[in-house]
This record gives C-alpha cells, sequence and structure tokens, in this order.
C-alpha cells in the first residue's frame, strides 16, 4: 500500500462521523477537545460570576447584588473552578496529548472517555442550571455542615452541589483509571519508563493522585446526601454526628486536589522550558523523584485547613511542619527549570512569556503558602481575604499560567496555524497585570482583617480603596481573557499555516502532520531515547511512510501496540472499539438516577442504575472474541498477540485500579465510622449492635466461599478442566446469601440508622457490603454467559479472573465492616 493509500484507508477508520452520529464519537482527539473547550466556556462563566463579585465588593453597601443572590454566586464561582474548570481541563488536555506524547494511535478505553464527558456535561450543566431557576447552591463550594444541612438549606439547593459534583465526579475517576493505564501499558516500543516525556510522568503521577484523593469527597457527598434525604444523622451533633467529619472528608480530596491541578501544569513548565531553552531539561531523574515525593507528602496536609478548628497541639505541629515540608520537592523543581533556563539560550516566544508570568506569581503564592503554614499566623488570617489571594496566586499562577502556555503551544497541532503575536502579546500583559492589580492588594485587605465570604461591608474600616482597587484589576483581567479569546478566533482564521513542528520540540507529538491526523500516526515509532525527535530529525517523515510498528490497516480494525509497564517492549495488540452510542445512554442512566434523587423520586432511582448496569453489560459483551487466534504481524519484524489472548490486557488493569480507588472510598468509610466513634459527641449511643453473631458468622461464610469459589472457577479455566462455570455460579448464588445476610444483620441486630450516628455508621458499613456482594452475583452471571458463549479459555482467561478478584475484594471489605461493626460494641463492653 502506498503511503497516500495508508493514510487514506487509517482516516477512513479512525475519523469521526458527522450530524448526529458524532454523539457515538470515542476519539480521544475529538473527546480531549470537548473537555478542553466545555472546560474554558464554565471557566468564562465563572469568570463572570467573579466580575459581579467584584462589582459587588468594589464600594462599602453596594446595593447591587443582596446576600442570596452572592452567595450563590459565590458558591458557584468556586464550585465551577474547581470542580468543571480546573480538573476537566486537565483531564482534556491528557485526552489529547498522551497518546500523541507516548506514540500511541488511542488510550486504553476510548468509550470510557466518551463516557466521563457526558457524565461532565451533564452533572456540569445541571450545576449552572440551578443558577437560572433560582435553585443554586448557597453553602460555599466546601459545602460545610451543619450549613449544608436540610435543617439550615432546606431546598434542593445543596443537593444540587452535592449530586452534581458527584457526578462530574464520576468523570474524574474514569478519566484517572484511563491514565494510569494508558501511560503504563498503552506506549509505543522501546519507550521503558526512564524514556517517558516528563508531562507523561506528572500525568501518571496526577491521575494516581487523583484515584486516592477523589474518593474521600465522593464519600463525604453521599453521606451528607443520605443525611439529607433519609435522616441519617452522619454529620449531625445532636444525635451523635460531628460537622468536623465533613471538613476531614472534604479536605482529604481538598488539599490534595491542590496538587492534582499544579502538577499537570508544572508538566507544562518541565515540557516548554527545555524547547524554548533549546537544550536538554537539567535532572530529569530529580524531578520525577520530586513529583512522587509531592504527590505522597500532598495527602499529609489535609489538617492545614482546620488549623482554627480545636484541634489538639501535637497535630498542629505535626501537620504545620508537613505543610512547610512540601516546598522541599517543589524547590527541586524550579531549581532544574532555572538550571535548564541557564543551561540553554532562552527564545522568548509567546509561550515562553506565559511561563515567566508562571514563574513570578507562583513563586509568590508558594510563599505566602509557607506563611499560612505557620499556625500562629495562620490563626490571624484564617477566612480573611489574604487566604483568597493566595489561593488565587497559587491556582491561577500555578494553573492558569501555564495552561495558557500550552495553549499556544499544542494549538498548532488542531489548527495547523500560529498565532496573531501582537494580539496574543496584548492578551498576556492585560491578564498579568489585571491579576496582580487584583489580588496583590487582597493581601492587604485580608491583613487589615476583612473576612471571607461577606458580600457587603462598613465604610471607613479601611477596606474601601483596596477593594476598590482589587475590582479594577479584575476588570482588567476579564478584558485580558476577551483578548486571549479573540486571539484564539484569529489563530483559527487568520494564523500562519506551518509545515511541521514549529517551535522545534523533542517529544512524538511533534513527529506527526499538523492539523494532527486522526490517527495519530501512520506508524508507531520505535524510540531510543527521552528525546526522540533530537535522535532523527526525519522519523516524522519515516512515519508517514508506514515505516514502523502497525504501518498497515488490517481488516478495519483500529489496533495500537501495548507494552511492557517497565521496558515498554511491545507484548500485545490492542484492538480498540469503533463509535459507539453506549457512553452516552450509560452516562443518561446515571442521569435519571441522579435526577431521581434530586427531586426525591427515591423510589425510581433503581431504574437508573438497572438501565446503567443493562448498558454496561451490553458494553463489556462487544469486547474480546471466541477463539484464542494466533500472533500477528506488528511490523519491524515483530509478531504479537492480540490484547484478549495477552496475560495483562488493559481491562484487567482498568479493573485493578478502579479497586484502588473502591478501596480508597472503603478505607474513607471506616476512618469516618471511627472518628464517630472516638470523636464526635453523645457517644456512647443509647443503643449498640444486639446479637446477631450467628448470623454474622454464616454472612461472612457465604462471602468467603463467593470468594474461593470464583478462585477455584479461575482455577479450572487455567488448567483447562470442566467445572468452571459451575463453580462460577456457585460464586453468584454465595454472594447472593452474603448480601441478604448483611441486610438481615441491619433489620434484626443493628439499630435503627435514623436515630444516632452510629446506627447510620453501622447501616452505611453494611450496606457497602451488601452492595458489591450484588455487584459480585452480576460479575459471576456475566462471566457464565460468556463462558457459554464461548469467550473464556485458558487464553482468554479475564473474564474469568476479574469475577475471582472482585469477589475476594468483597469478601475483604464485608470482612472487615463485620469486624468493625461487632467489634468496636464488644471492646466498648456493650452490644453484640
Amino acid at each position: 500500500m502506498t503511503p497516500i493509500g495508508l493514510h487514506r484507508a487509517l482516516d477512513a477508520i479512525w475519523r469521526a462521523p458527522k450530524g448526529l452520529a458524532a454523539f457515538s464519537t470515542v476519539n480521544h482527539s475529538v473527546v480531549g477537545r470537548r473537555f478542553i473547550v466545555t472546560a474554558f466556556v464554565f471557566f468564562a462563566i465563572g469568570g463572570l460570576m467573579a466580575m459581579l463579585m467584584r462589582a459587588q465588593l468594589a464600594r462599602p453597601q453596594n446595593p447591587f447584588l443582596g446576600p442570596e443572590v452572592y452567595n450563590q454566586l459565590f458558591t458557584l464561582h468556586g464550585t465551577v473552578m474547581m470542580f468543571l474548570f480546573a480538573i476537566p481541563l486537565i483531564e482534556g488536555v491528557a485526552l489529547y496529548l498522551l497518546p500523541k506524547l507516548l506514540g500511541a494511535r488511542d488510550l486504553a478505553y476510548p468509550r470510557l472517555s466518551a463516557f466521563g464527558y457526558w457524565c461532565y456535561l451533564f452533572g456540569g450543566v445541571a450545576i449552572l442550571a440551578s443558577f437560572v431557576f433560582g435553585v443554586a447552591p448557597d453553602g460555599g463550594w466546601f459545602m460545610y455542615v451543619p450549613l449544608a444541612s436540610k435543617a439550615y438549606s432546606p431546598g434542593i439547593n445543596a443537593d444540587v452541589w452535592l449530586l452534581g459534583v458527584t457526578f462530574v465526579e464520576v468523570s474524574a475517576i474514569c478519566a484517572a483509571v484511563e491514565f494510569v493505564v494508558t501511560v503504563l501499558k498503552v506506549r509505543t516500543g522501546g519507550m521503558a519508563l526512564h524514556r517517558m516525556p516528563l508531562m507523561a510522568w506528572y500525568l501518571l503521577i496526577t491521575a494516581a493522585m487523583m484515584l486516592v484523593g477523589f474518593p474521600p469527597l465522593i464519600l463525604g457527598s453521599v453521606l451528607l446526601e443520605i443525611e439529607r434525604a433519609f435522616g441519617w444523622p452522619f454529620f449531625a451533633p445532636d444525635a451523635g454526628g460531628a460537622p468536623l467529619l465533613w471538613q476531614h472528608l472534604f479536605w482529604l480530596f481538598g488539599h490534595p486536589e491542590v496538587y492534582i491541578i499544579f502538577l499537570p501544569a508544572a508538566g507544562v513548565v518541565s515540557t516548554l522550558i527545555p524547547v524554548f531553552a533549546r537544550t536538554r531539561i537539567v535532572g530529569y531523574a530529580w524531578i520525577v523523584a520530586a513529583i512522587i515525593a509531592l504527590a505522597f507528602l500532598s495527602f499529609g496536609l489535609w489538617v492545614h485547613h482546620m488549623f482554627t478548628t480545636g484541634i489538639p497541639h501535637l497535630a498542629l505541629a505535626f501537620f504545620s511542619a508537613a505543610s512547610t515540608l512540601v516546598a522541599i520537592p517543589t524547590a527541586v523543581q524550579i531549581f532544574a527549570w532555572t538550571a535548564t533556563l541557564l543551561k540553554g539560550r532562552l527564545h522568548l516566544s509567546l509561550p515562553m512569556l506565559y511561563l515567566l508570568g508562571f514563574f513570578s506569581v507562583f513563586i509568590f503564592g508558594g510563599l505566602t503558602g509557607v506563611m499560612l503554614a505557620i499556625v500562629p499566623f495562620d490563626w490571624q488570617v484564617h477566612d480573611t481575604h489574604f487566604v483568597v489571594a493566595h489561593l488565587h496566586y497559587v491556582l491561577i499562577g500555578g494553573f492558569v499560567f501555564p495552561m495558557l502556555a500550552a495553549v499556544y503551544y499544542w494549538l498548532p497541532l488542531m489548527t495547523g496555524r500560529l498565532p496573531v503575536f501582537s494580539v496574543s502579546r496584548t492578551a498576556f500583559w492585560l491578564i498579568f497585570i489585571g491579576f496582580n492589580t487584583t489580588f496583590l492588594v487582597m493581601h492587604l485587605t485580608g491583613l487589615l482583617g476583612m473576612p471571607r465570604r461577606v458580600f457587603t461591608y462598613e465604610a471607613g474600616l479601611g477596606w474601601d480603596l483596596p477593594n476598590l482597587i482589587s475590582s479594577f484589576g479584575g476588570f482588567v483581567m476579564a478584558a485580558g481573557f476577551a483578548v486571549f479569546t479573540l486571539d484564539l478566533v484569529l489563530q483559527f482564521r487568520f494564523g500562519r499555516r506551518f509545515r511541521r513542528n514549529p517551535w522545534k520540540g523533542t517529544t512524538l507529538d511533534w513527529a506527526m502532520p499538523t492539523p494532527a491526523p486522526s490517527y495519530n500516526f501512520a506508524a508507531l515509532p520505535r524510540v531510543s531515547s527521552r528525546d526522540p525527535l533530537i535522535d532523527d530529525p526525519d522519523l516524522g517523515a519515516q512515519l508517514a511512510r508506514g515505516e514502523g510498528y502497525l504501518g498497515r490497516v488490517r481488516d478495519g480494525q483500529m489496533e495500537t501496540l501495548g507494552v511492557d509497564m517497565a521496558t515498554g517492549e511491545p507484548d500485545q495488540i490492542i484492538v480498540l472499539p469503533q463509535n459507539d452510542y453506549l457512553p452516552i445512554l450509560t452516562a443518561l442512566s446515571l442521569a435519571i438516577f441522579f435526577g431521581c434523587f434530586l427531586f426525591g423520586f427515591y423510589a425510581f432511582s433503581p431504574v437508573g442504575l438497572g438501565l446503567a448496569a443493562v448498558c454496561v453489560w451490553r458494553w463489556l459483551w462487544s469486547m474480546g472474541a471466541k477463539n484464542d487466534g494466533e500472533p500477528e504481524a506488528a511490523g519491524l519484524g515483530l509478531e504479537l498477540p492480540l490484547y484478549h489472548s495477552a496475560a495483562r490486557p488493559p481491562v484487567w488493569l482498568g479493573l485493578i485500579y478502579f479497586l484502588v480507588a473502591n478501596g480508597t472510598f472503603f478505607a474513607s468509610l471506616l476512618f469516618g465510622y471511627l472518628f464517630l466513634w472516638t470523636i464526635a459527641p453523645n457517644w456512647p449511643p443509647p443503643r449498640m449492635i444486639e446479637g446477631g453473631i450467628g448470623l454474622a458468622v454464616l454472612t461472612a461464610s457465604g462471602l468467603i466461599l463467593s470468594a474461593v469459589s470464583a478462585g477455584r472457577a479461575r482455577a479450572l479455566n487455567a488448567s483447562a478442566r470442566p467445572g468452571r462455570d459451575l463453580f462460577q455460579a456457585l460464586a453468584g448464588i454465595f454472594s447472593v446469601l452474603g448480601g441478604a445476610g448483611l441486610v438481615a444483620i441491619l433489620i434484626m441486630a443493628a439499630p435503627p440508622p435514623t436515630g444516632h450516628a452510629y446506627g447510620a455508621a453501622t447501616a452505611a458499613l453494611l450496606g457497602y457490603g451488601f452492595l458489591h456482594a450484588g455487584v459480585g452475583a452480576l460479575f459471576s452471571a456475566y462471566a457464565v454467559a460468556r463462558g457459554q458463549a464461548g469467550f473464556i479459555s485458558p487464553v482468554r482467561a479475564t473474564d474469568a479472573r476479574a469475577p475471582a478478584l472482585w469477589h475476594a475484594y468483597t469478601a475483604v471489605c464485608a470482612l472487615a465492616g463485620l469486624v468493625f461493626v461487632y467489634g468496636l460494641p464488644l471492646a466498648m463492653g456493650g452490644g453484640a
């Protein structure tokens, strides 16, 4: 096949459909662009809300906005910027760039990416639509209780936030699993871990943090929504709950999220500085070690936000020290960037201008962060505008400026055109000057004592002039973003065309034609270093001629390489799914579930879950094959098995990392259970669990037998002996019995969940086990059906291995839950 014929054949398979069929698109470039555009639309809406608030605060006793509208704007502004802009923009950039950086044609799970986008869009639109209908959340973007409890927020305002944010976070968990598996498994040949681009390392660590950081917030939102809907008092102190539990769960997510937002932006900095300094990055290994250390340290800082809540002095000292310690890995990266600039010769292009703005703003924000890590100072400025200013210096300086640089650096991949530089530089200076005018002065406003979250203030307190200056700066910054938007439109229409690699980048994303084709690479490269375009400047032309891996079209299939996670040596050919409506249908099913909860139609909410289960069943059924198949030619003299016959296919790894997130959710639930036992007021409860130990033993036995049976089914399949489907069916039956036992304990032995937080927490633990036992039964039924249909063999073993892993996980979690439910009352000398 000629190179032109190869490109046409590949484009015919990979290109996105038009019209209504576009809703079925799963191509990573299209889905990534959708995320990016949607995130910037939400950013514009959030910025408009900020301008309305700055107009209100421009002068004292301003009648422009009332307290109700201001509180809704304040809550939605923070919610939009944190949940609907920052994290989704990271997802969009990663979706678009990762395959291009890794030398792949798509991500590990294209349909999961599309599903995540629809969850994000539906959840975000629901949150913003609440403002139009006058029921927007008004308790702050952190939704503290008891303000967000039913007694003080009786409408559906808080429910909009809880359900909408949870819906959006489903998207984030999907993206996290997608990115971890893609970076570890879906790379091109020869790209060992130590040869990965730094941007891939940053996105890998960010995704791992998302897997562990988001479940506590999801748990908190679920518990608070259950409290509001059914009266289970997890956070009500008069019934044994603790408002402080919400803060712990929220900031277990909230502080790592700061670094989840910062790390991809820092990845942009680490990627762009060597390009514009015309040299290689200094300290590659040190940077990788620093971001791993930063990820670990970020999970030990959540109490940094709770210094004024009355926690013990020893805890204050520990978390204060941890908060200052986190400056070390950040400093390592800054030193590496500075050394790279000093080593090379700086080319002051437009993206580099934004990076210099990042340096000046972020370093200042980091210094004020160290100030806030000192407990006495934090006590003085807590809940003042000083904290607001610090937050914006870190998030806008540490995130927005690098991401604007990323837009200008990578947008030519989408457009095939370069920016209109005179307009671009005007936008930069308006944003930079307006930002510093707004938030530098706000530090002074905070030091003068102006509290956060107030919609007006009295004259004569010294706050008048600083607020007026901040409001003026805010409108200058808004004008800068308007010019930035105009510049993007001009670039699409009038930007100067170029042939390839306008910035002289060294990574694989610049080895493809521009605009980037739907399939990325006509052939996948073999790499031997971190900078393949330095080693072989002609690499792009070679790949365009089909010289590399998979430089052909086979049976109309969409294919990319799977590699050994450490060495990068190819070990399988991954066949990716074609365009599919199942992602949007699954998201719509979940929208039905969340909508029923929002409007109080609780009895109908299982309909949405049932529809989602049907969609997921059909989704999974479409994968795999009914024969083992022979190894296929992969190019460069290599033959590889197809993914369904490989030892570690992407779907197996996806289940493992999903269980990591699930396990974090369960660990957070155990933390909440212990916290209520040890810290909450009005304990011990009036009644603890009574009897039922025999039932608990039978329940535990049933769940253990389900795990043993599923494991036996897996072993029989591996050895090609009969009885696989029988033991798989037994696993499902034992799982049903175990789930029924958990419900029986809840009804017969546990106190009612509405009377005291003890009963609510006990019901939550038992309910978690019941839910997973039910999913385990579906897992086993699916495995039996797949086995009978011929999809499972000793080689094609994923459908037999996955239920065994799920049942084992369920048994461990249920046993831990039963130990807590029965063990703690015994340890306290009562109940059981």
